[in-house]
């Protein structure tokens, strides 16, 4: 059935839509009060719509739609699918799988405190997204030293006869020797909550609380320690500014807009006090109106935020979704929340300057951005002249062997165009026909494999039988860098020349005097130590070895685990199969627990407790 067919039997209900290309691609989800009014709005002739959307709607050649009970769910759902599916023509956070959180694992007996790029409904709460590594770190730190918890990795804190060295510099409370109980350990994470919810004012009544509890039961030592510790962060209070007599909880959002995204900034304010800010950039906002731009953002941003404040404050808002989004954050929150977009006073004086910062900070990012730019194409440059090429290459290709005694022998093939790496073509080579530690022959097999197959696409893309978007090596190198001396060069140079691309400049790295070898030359290139060329090639090399060692690395591991499963009863090769596809390594499955084991495929409960018990026991030493 036709996208016009599915036009006429849509309901006239909530729910959410979503647009697929011709290849089958999600291009755009949507929500709907009624789906029936709102997507045939797309295809009505003279229908007022932005130049985005009018770009879109031709590129349209099928459709969904999922029918929810309320406008709510719908919401939920349409920013669930955009996170999941990013598509092309939505506004989206971007790159927004890969902000750390930090976790706190409250569905433990004795939870842990650590940073994670993945956000799961464990029972954990997650604090973030940070969209600054150094400040979730430099939080962590802080925490480290506020607050005495245990940072050992295990599940269960494991038996110990002596505690460890934390535990003497009073950094944890020592639930592995049993020196405190579930209910006081859960009481100093409680405190973590609070802080990292920006509630000071609370966490320092329950500190003094518990200090004089302490010291009214002649505990004296454990009243100094919670002296100190209030104390420190009566420190941290101090510094905080405070920017509202009101005491309230709320975040101040705003945005500045550049050439090809938004910057959108968040300050959070709790109790009256300015306690951090981030920023977010997004993508896809070109044509869309700074209201559009804000309720995008509001709806993806707080569906994974873990702490939601009373009151929001805004610059604007799409005025048909303010109702909806306000019921469902405070659905969310268990509690009513207000999105505010003051026009005068003490809270529009917060807008504003929270859109200072965001236009300050975008115009930061377009800075460096460009000042990158520049020092990659005076790299280039640089490059290009002293290898006595006719102009700067916009492609590099890299390739590096690694194996271990010849054993998981694999390759890498790292990209790098206009000096910036194109991670999405790099490729990776389990080598197939060499046997032994044979570098040379391995790098033959790995250069045949990528130009032959580059060649092949090449005809087949010419004769209309493959398209660019399925093709994966089509694109041809203006510079090759192999990672090794003369030997690793000539084997490559052979099969370059055998397979008609001898043309293309290939030069071979000496892995330690950084030297640049070329077919038919007794003397390599020696770049400046300090040029701007060097270190764009030594980051090429460094990033192709990075690559071929985490593959390496990683068939070690599934080999390793393979014989290490032979040895637990009940498992055999299809259960052996399913573990090793569930968890990505010895690691994850020794942290396992048994319903996390019990849930993978082919399993069930008696072999899940075989393979809990059989890491378990290894922990211990028994």
């Amino acid at each position: 059935m036709g996208v016009t067919e599915k036009l006429q039997y849509l309901p006239a209900r909530p729910g959410v839509y979503l647009f697929r290309d011709m290849a089958g691609e999600i291009i755009y989800v949507g929500k709907a009060v009624s789906l029936k009014n709102r997507v045939r709005s797309y295809f009505q002739s003279g229908a007022n719509l932005t130049p985005k959307v009018r770009a879109m709607v031709p590129k349209i050649a099928d459709l969904e739609y999922i029918v929810t009970d309320s406008e709510v769910e719908a919401l939920i759902l349409e920013s669930n699918l955009i996170k999941e599916h990013r598509p092309r023509y939505n506004v989206s956070l971007k790159d927004d799988k890969s902000y750390p959180y930090l976790k706190v694992t409250l569905n433990e007996d004795f939870p842990r405190v650590f940073i994670t790029r993945r956000v799961l409904k464990d029972g954990a709460r997650y604090f973030g997204p940070y969209t600054r590594v150094g400040a979730v770190h430099e939080t962590m730190r802080l925490l480290k030293k506020l607050f005495p918890f245990r940072t050992c990795k295990q599940k269960e804190p494991p038996n110990r006869d002596r505690p460890c060295l934390n535990q003497h510099i009073k950094r944890c409370l020592g639930p592995c020797c049993g020196l405190v109980s579930k209910e006081e350990y859960k009481k100093a994470i409680d405190e973590i909550c609070l802080f990292l919810e920006g509630r000071q004012d609370e966490l320092v009544k329950s500190l003094k609380k518990r200090m004089e509890e302490a010291a009214e039961a002649l505990e004296f030592e454990r009243a100094a320690e919670l002296r100190d510790q209030l104390q420190a962060v009566e420190t941290i209070v101090e510094k905080q500014k405070i920017i509202s007599s009101g005491r309230e909880d709320q975040d101040v959002v705003a945005l500045a807009r550049g050439i090809s995204e938004t910057c959108v900034m968040v300050f959070f304010i709790r109790g009256g006090k300015i306690i951090g800010r981030e920023h977010f950039l997004l993508r896809g906002t070109e044509d869309s109106g700074r209201a559009e731009v804000i309720t995008a953002f509001i709806k993806q941003y707080y569906n994974q935020a873990e702490f939601i404040p009373r009151e929001i404050l805004l610059p604007e808002i799409v005025e048909e979704e303010a109702g909806v989004i306000s019921q469902w954050l405070s659905e969310k929150k268990e509690a009513r929340v207000y999105l505010r977009v003051p026009r005068r006073g003490e809270k529009r004086r917060l807008v504003e300057m929270v859109e200072k910062n965001a236009l300050l900070l975008l115009d930061q990012i377009e800075q460096e951005r460009q000042a990158r730019k520049d020092d990659l194409q005076a790299a280039l440059g640089e490059l290009a002249r002293a290898l006595g090429l006719k102009k700067p290459p916009y492609r590099l290709e890299c390739y590096d062997i690694s194996n271990t005694q010849g054993t998981e022998s694999v390759a890498s093939m790292v990209v790098f165009e206009e000096g910036k790496p194109r991670k999405d073509q790099y490729r990776k080579f389990k080598i197939k026909t060499v046997e032994g530690p044979n570098d040379f022959a391995s790098m033959q097999e790995v250069i045949e494999r990528r130009f032959k197959r580059g060649k092949e696409e090449r005809e087949l893309i010419n004769t209309g039988q493959l398209s660019t978007k399925d093709a994966k090596f089509h694109r041809l190198p203006d510079l090759v860098i192999i990672d090794g001396g003369k030997g690793q060069l000539s084997a490559a140079r052979e099969v370059m020349h055998g397979l008609g691309f001898s043309y293309i400049p290939t030069f071979g790295l000496a892995k330690q005097e950084e030297l640049l070898f070329k077919e038919g030359e007794k003397d390599p290139v020696v770049l400046p130590r300090d040029s701007r060329a060097l270190y764009l090639v030594q980051r090429l090399r460094d990033e192709a070895h990075r690559f071929a060692i985490t593959y390496h690395r990683q068939l070690r591991t599934k080999r390793n685990l393979k014989s290490l499963l032979d040895e637990i009863e009940g498992i055999g090769p299809k259960r052996r199969r399913e573990l090793l596809k569930a968890f990505s390594g010895l690691e994850e499955i020794g942290k396992a627990g048994l319903d996390e084991l019990a849930a993978v495929e082919g399993m069930n409960k008696k072999a899940a407790e075989a393979v809990y018990e059989y890491f378990h026991k290894k922990e211990s030493g028994n």
